[in-house]
């Protein structure tokens, strides 16, 4: 999606301009960059989220 494209979308949903401002920034990709804080607070590499998910609802973790 353009920058235009999601600006148009963002005013179609009656998000306030200085948001929409706020929202391109973060989404401009200046901020797309790796960094490795979970393996420096955790001591190990950080696991894919679809397999933390599987294993926590094959555990039971999750039913009601």
């Amino acid at each position: 999606m353009t920058d235009e494209a999601y600006r148009a979308y963002l005013a179609e949903h009656e998000l306030p301009a200085e948001l929409a401002d706020l929202l391109a920034l973060i989404t401009d990709g200046r901020n797309a960059h790796l960094v490795d804080g979970v393996r420096e607070v955790l001591g190990r590499a950080p696991r894919d989220f679809t397999e933390f998910a599987r294993e926590a609802a094959a555990s039971g973790v999750w039913a009601g």
